[in-house]
């Protein structure tokens, strides 16, 4: 028996109209970048590769009021995170372009990645989410929690997740 992807064993068609790649930046990522990319260029698909900056980490004491911080810190910590993003999607777009994808870049700043990660994919009808996982087991993963299992776990999009 021979599968194509526009075969759908449930019925009617199976088809990634558009794509939404994630990405960190870090090495395991562009994994999930490069993944992406080729699958969109076989399939000749549009991308949306985006990267989320999640919101200045703000720790309550306990006692009923959280630390301040000034304005001077919260808005170097928003040029330093926007900074960052640019370089990373600048990075994917290039690989984008190289493979002859059409991709749109996206920052969403200020948000829980695995919700923006959702939110974007269905307000773009994207047919695929493509990520990276680093991998982590046990109680290296409970620790830094799984943005890519958070996704999986929430999303009704089909999720593609590259180690």
């Amino acid at each position: 028996m021979h599968f194509k992807l526009s075969d759908n064993p449930l019925g009617g068609m199976l088809m990634y109209n558009h794509i939404l790649i994630s990405t960190d930046g870090s090495e395991t990522a562009q994994k999930g970048v490069d993944h992406g990319l080729a699958l969109a260029k076989a399939l000749g698909v549009n991308v949306t590769i985006m990267t989320v900056t999640e919101r200045f980490p703000v720790y309550s004491s306990g006692v009923g009021y959280d630390l301040a911080w000034s304005e001077a810190s919260l808005i170097e910590y928003a040029e330093g995170q926007k900074s960052a993003a640019e370089g990373i999607l600048a990075s994917a777009k290039d690989s984008a372009e190289r493979l002859g994808v059409t991709a749109e870049i996206l920052h969403v700043p200020d948000a829980e990645v695995a919700e923006a990660i959702i939110a974007v994919a269905k307000e773009r009808n994207c047919g695929l989410i493509v990520m990276a996982s680093h991998g982590r087991r046990g109680l290296g993963r409970l620790m830094l929690g799984s943005k890519a299992f958070e996704v999986l776990t929430h999303s009704v999009i089909p999720v593609l997740v590259v180690r």
